[in-house]
């Protein structure tokens, strides 16, 4: 029931669920509660009415493990590369084991020169957990990559359900009218940051914007 499931989601983003998904999906349903936060840092919080309009944020230095994906639509790109992190993060690995769950996965994102819509290849990043950090387990699919990212200061904005090409770019232009003209944040290069496995429909993400060193 659990596969059908996954498999009924998996179709709304145009990707067939291969049977070889069950185990992985099986054990992160067993291991849900457990998800550990990526650390970082609040820096300010800017708002109205009590609401937080956005928040900006410092992450340290860390290890993640990436996949790139250039796919003829976003969320193709997303699932195929977290199915692949799955794998990794619950047995493919060398020390054979469940790394554990950390929150948000990350999904780097580039856009065209005119501004007006995504470039296919997207980086999806998973953040080994803390007892890993020293020293990462080692991928069997040679397309992961471990990288050590270097710390990141970003300016952050919640919004809810589910991620598109359209979604996105309505929430990078909220995110700009709220902010401005910034001198000191990128331009065509933003995160996507998701907090809740794609079954949940209202899911939490976060539009990222990166500021410059």
């Amino acid at each position: 029931r659990l596969f059908a499931h996954w498999e009924a989601v998996a179709s709304t983003h145009r990707v067939s669920l291969p049977r070889d998904m069950a185990g992985p999906i099986a054990q992160m349903a067993r291991h849900r509660h457990a998800r550990e936060p990526v650390p970082y840092v609040s820096l300010s919080q800017h708002g109205k009415c009590e609401e937080a309009a956005y928040e900006e944020r410092r992450y340290p230095a860390g290890k993640w493990a990436c996949v790139t994906m250039g796919e003829p639509m976003y969320e193709q790109s997303i699932s195929l590369s977290f199915m692949k992190l799955m794998r990794y993060i619950c047995k493919e690995n060398s020390v054979g084991c469940h790394l554990g769950m950390t929150v948000p996965v990350l999904n780097e994102i580039h856009l065209t020169k005119e501004g007006t819509e995504l470039e296919r290849e997207v980086l999806t990043a998973y953040y080994l957990p803390g007892a890993f950090q020293q020293n990462p387990p080692v991928p069997t699919d040679p397309e992961i990559h471990i990288t050590e990212r270097a710390p990141l200061r970003v300016i952050t904005r919640v919004f809810y359900g589910m991620t598109t090409e359209e979604t996105i770019l309505r929430e990078i232009s909220l995110l700009w009218e709220l902010l401005g003209p910034r001198e000191a944040v990128l331009r065509g290069t933003y995160i996507v940051a998701s907090y809740e496995n794609p079954s949940v429909p209202q899911r939490r993400n976060e539009i990222w914007f990166i500021c410059q060193a």
